[in-house]
């Protein structure tokens, strides 16, 4: 009998199927590839103010849990502290606005709130109107011998705590800077009681130091 001839076609069947074999054999029955899981997502921490640096607070005053102190943006400003949000919107914006920053703190026995505000505007032209038009929206017409500053100081009747409110405050610019301080106290109706215009004085003396000494 003569040898058989076998094709190369049937020999690669059979060589496929065995290759298949071992692969099917390799792997567990039934499993499924999963794709490896994505790492977490790591929350952007904001940047430092370098406005942080320039503010002069309370000599004695403490942290003020219920108030923020940081930065702030013309959004976050406009959703938190403004009392005109569609005029501040038009004031910062005509400022050039960059950015700002806010700080509070209490008096040791918790009865006076400071605050301080810090605009940077595009220049010191700029900064001097921002400054006149945060100023001018409220009724200012008890001025107190501060150099250099717009003041205020007076008591009033607060409905919504039903208390006398003392509040003495003062404004100025530095540069392109523009800074809003102000000094908050509270009594019971009919208590006699008297804004803290020293503490203002000093405090603008102290501000007005540390932003004309430092850069900007």
């Amino acid at each position: 009998m003569g040898l058989v001839n076998r094709s190369a076609p049937g020999i690669a069947a059979v060589v496929t199927a065995l290759l298949l074999g071992v692969t099917a054999c390799g792997n567990d029955a039934g499993a499924s590839v999963r794709p490896a899981a994505a790492p977490a997502a790591v929350a952007e921490q904001p940047a430092p103010s370098a406005l942080a640096g320039l503010v002069a607070l309370p000599a004695g005053y403490i942290a003020d849990p219920k108030n923020t102190t940081g930065p702030f943006t013309t959004e976050t400003y406009l959703a938190n502290y403004s009392a005109e949000p569609a005029l501040d919107r038009a004031l910062l914006l005509n400022a050039g606005f960059a950015t700002g920053y806010r700080a509070t703190r209490l008096s040791p026995d918790k009865k006076k709130r400071y605050v301080i505000q810090l605009f940077k505007a595009a220049n010191p032209a700029k900064a001097k109107i921002l400054q006149a038009g945060l100023w001018r929206q409220e009724t200012r017409d008890h001025p107190f011998q501060v150099p250099g500053a717009l003041s205020n100081a007076h008591a009033a009747y607060d409905a919504g705590t039903e208390k006398t409110e003392a509040i003495a405050e003062a404004s100025f610019t530095a540069g392109n800077l523009v800074a809003l301080l102000s000094v908050r106290q509270s009594a019971p109706l009919n208590t006699p009681i008297t804004p803290d215009t020293a503490l203002i004085t000093t405090q603008v003396a102290l501000q007005h130091t540390r932003l004309t000494s430092k850069s900007s």
